[in-house]
């Protein structure tokens, strides 16, 4: 029954009801970085690395991100939201809305928020793993990820001392997964994220 949940919503993802356009916080700055000729109307196809990776996120926190061989472009979709959503923590700002649509964008946001108005920031490296598109149908995709915290330290953002007890969550590897859309003007977003029943071991 799960299953047949999750491919309805990939089906939802694909039909292309109309979407709020994203318009960025604050102009990006040129990125260096070497693609592939793409076809019109669609997002150039950044070529990734394979092998591990390591990504600064910000005062103290790192992720090592571990690409499989001949990556799927659309890695870079679950990648990039761990690095953003992160990101806002450690920097303090409130909400995140890069490349979600309106129903990723309120879980994201609630999660920055709820560190930030607890005055939570982390620090250490974090570990993505077994990255996968796991189903594609038309214009809708599900992406997986694993997540290994295991040595993040949740910190006090005032003191930046460790806080007690450690949060269970940055115990033990987690499955993530979320649902995304290509839109028409050839952007991958986000359009949910979703419960995943998977086990990730380290």
């Amino acid at each position: 029954m799960r299953r047949v949940m999750v491919l309805l919503v990939i089906v939802l993802a694909g039909c292309g009801q109309a979407e709020r356009p994203y318009v960025p916080a604050t102009e990006p700055a040129p990125a260096q970085s070497s693609v592939k000729p793409s076809a019109k109307g669609t997002q150039p196809a950044e070529t990734l690395p394979s092998g591990p990776q390591s990504i600064a996120i910000g005062d103290g926190l790192r992720v090592r991100v571990e690409w499989p061989a001949d990556p799927d472009p659309l890695l870079k979709v679950i990648v990039d939201q761990y690095v953003g959503t992160r990101q806002a923590v450690v920097d303090g700002t409130r909400g995140y809305r890069r490349n979600l649509e309106i129903d990723a964008e309120a879980q994201a946001t609630e999660w920055v928020n709820e560190f930030i108005d607890a005055e939570r920031s982390m620090r250490g490296t974090g570990r993505l793993y077994d990255l996968r598109v796991s189903a594609r149908m038309g214009k809708g995709a599900q992406i997986n990820a694993c997540v290994d915290e295991s040595g993040v330290r949740l910190i006090s953002s005032r003191t930046g001392k460790a806080v007690a007890p450690q949060p269970d969550w940055l115990r033990t590897p987690y499955s993530q997964s979320v649902v995304a859309h290509h839109g028409d003007d050839g952007v991958w977003r986000i359009r949910s994220y979703i419960t995943s029943t998977e086990r990730c071991t380290r």
